[in-house]
């Protein structure tokens, strides 16, 4: 994910929690809305319940027929309030409270109904004595509040049965008065339950959103904060260690940096870098080698001239040594003491010695240029191993080569016959006569590679680097020109040879010849 990308999803998490936060605030202030309007309607309810009761208070204590009407009224306000405030929430009170007010309703008209016939009854009552006429009027006035006490009256002062029809509606508003107070009772306590209930959602709405407040914006702006700061942190670290290890660079160490996992804008740069580096590492490589190989060439021309110039000047006077000696041979005939013979025969054989010096001399300087012919590399090496068979040095040494039947390509058969002698022979004497030799072959599309290995004693890692110089050998009897020779055949073939050794477990020269011209 690029930078910018991470940038914009930072951000939109951020908003995204701080939009949640702002919506849910929303629907908490609509919520609380309706809760204040339920509140209120509740409030109402309990202040028009109140009301209620003291116009039924007042209609029982008075008798006031106007009493009755703002009972009736009251009642319908109270249930158009219920009405109205279901729509704000769903409270079991409400149910309670709407069907209470119906059973008060129901039980007043039911007294209305009562305490009329009783007073029509009352205002057929005719006493036996006429001093008791004044009690009539107060009987009016108080049945209501007090109905049994006024069956007692109408029994001891008017001499009325208790089964007339007065005691029973007396009684009966005894009853039902009683009913209606307890109903009213209950509507109270409905009412100041509904205002209590409405009061605490209030308050729960109140403190949920404090810990909104106080809770959730700050974690919002902290989380937005952390991601932020994380993501620029992260640039900046790897931008830092990206720039430590330019700077290495520039001082010629081509350290690759982890490889980065992600896709953004650093990391592409960081995979750029380690390319890149990868590039610039294999080409200082190349740089080196070849500066390598510049001064081999340099080295190899500078002792060439040399080395043909000693050969020519040694060739005349070896020559006149080789031809007195074999003319003393020839006249001392065969009564010359055993040692002038010796003496003579040594002469002989340290000026074939000295001559085939000269000749490997003159063999490294003149660099004669490849004769290119099409050949079988495989019948070469064959043919090459046939021949260092003959000498002794080769009588316990196992051989075996591993390539398909034919590999052809264009070289000098003479000159590639002169390498694996070389290599052959160094092969026998790091072996000591007795070990492995194998030959492998490889054929590619554009290149052969050859690897010829042995199981002798290898070569110490300190003298790798100079195996390949003129006249450095390890050997006590040698000129040390046989791989210098070797370097420069192929060299001219426009190949180029390599060699590995591990100290006690043998040597593996590996040949890269191009396979045409």
């Amino acid at each position: 994910m690029s930078i910018k990308k991470k940038i914009i999803l930072s951000f939109f998490i951020s908003f995204s929690i701080i939009a949640t936060l702002a919506i849910a605030a929303y629907l908490d202030f609509h919520e609380t809305r309706n809760e204040f309007k339920y509140l209120e309607l509740a409030e109402s309810i309990r202040g028009k319940t109140l009301q209620l009761r003291r116009h039924e208070k007042n209609f029982f204590l008075y008798g006031d027929s106007k009493e009755i009407e703002f009972i009736h009224k009251y009642i319908e306000e109270i249930k158009a309030l219920i009405k109205k405030a279901k729509h704000y929430a769903r409270d079991d009170n409400l149910v309670k409270l709407n069907g209470k007010l119906s059973e008060f309703s129901l039980k007043f008209e039911k007294i209305t109904v009562m305490a009329s016939d009783f007073h029509r009854e009352l205002n057929s009552l005719k006493p036996k004595e006429p001093s008791y006429l004044f009690l009539i009027p107060i009987i009016k006035a108080t049945f209501l509040e007090h109905p049994l006490q006024n069956a007692q009256l109408l029994k001891r002062f008017f001499k009325i049965s208790k089964e007339s029809r007065y005691i029973i509606l007396l009684k009966g508003l005894d009853v039902n008065v009683k009913d209606l107070r307890k109903t009213g009772e209950k509507i109270t306590g409905i009412s100041k339950e509904l205002d209590s209930g409405a009061r605490k959602r209030v308050q729960k709405i109140i403190n949920v959103t404090k810990v909104a407040v106080l809770v959730f914006l700050p974690i919002s702006f902290l989380i937005g904060f952390i991601l932020l700061f994380y993501i620029s942190q992260n640039i900046v670290n790897r931008l830092k260690k990206l720039m430590l290890t330019i700077e290495k660079s520039g001082a010629g160490f081509f350290s690759p940096m982890p490889f980065p996992s992600g896709h953004d804008e650093v990391s592409t740069l960081i995979r750029t870098y380690n390319n890149m580096a990868e590039a610039l590492r294999v080409r200082e490589e190349l740089l080196k080698k070849k500066e390598e190989e510049l001064i081999q060439s340099k080295k190899l021309a500078a002792i060439g001239t040399l080395a043909s110039g000693v050969a020519h000047e040694l060739t005349n006077p070896l020559n006149n040594i080789h031809i007195s000696a074999q003319i003393l041979a020839k006249e001392m005939g065969d009564d010359c003491t055993g040692i002038i013979k010796e003496t003579v025969d040594d002469i002989l054989g340290q000026t074939l010695r000295v001559k085939k010096i000269v000749g490997d001399l003159l063999d490294f300087a003149r660099s004669k240029e490849p004769d290119f012919k099409e050949i079988n590399i495989v019948d070469i090496i064959q043919k090459t191993y046939g021949q260092a068979q003959k000498i002794m040095a080769f009588k316990d040494i196992k051989f075996s080569l591993e390539s398909p039947p034919e590999v052809f390509l264009r070289a000098d058969p003479a000159q590639l016959e002169r390498v694996f002698l070389n290599l052959f022979t160094n092969a026998a004497d790091a072996m000591s006569g007795k070990g492995e030799l194998y030959v492998r072959v490889f054929p590619g599309t554009d290149t052969v590679k050859i690897e010829v290995s042995d199981t002798g004693k290898g070569i110490p890692s300190e003298v790798m680097d100079k195996i390949f110089d003129p006249f450095y050998t390890t050997k006590d009897r040698g000129t040390g020109l046989g791989l210098s020779i070797v370097y420069n055949i192929i060299k001219n073939h426009t190949g180029r040879v390599n060699v590995k050794s591990t100290a006690g477990a043998g040597t593996t020269f590996t040949i890269f010849l191009p396979r045409y011209e």
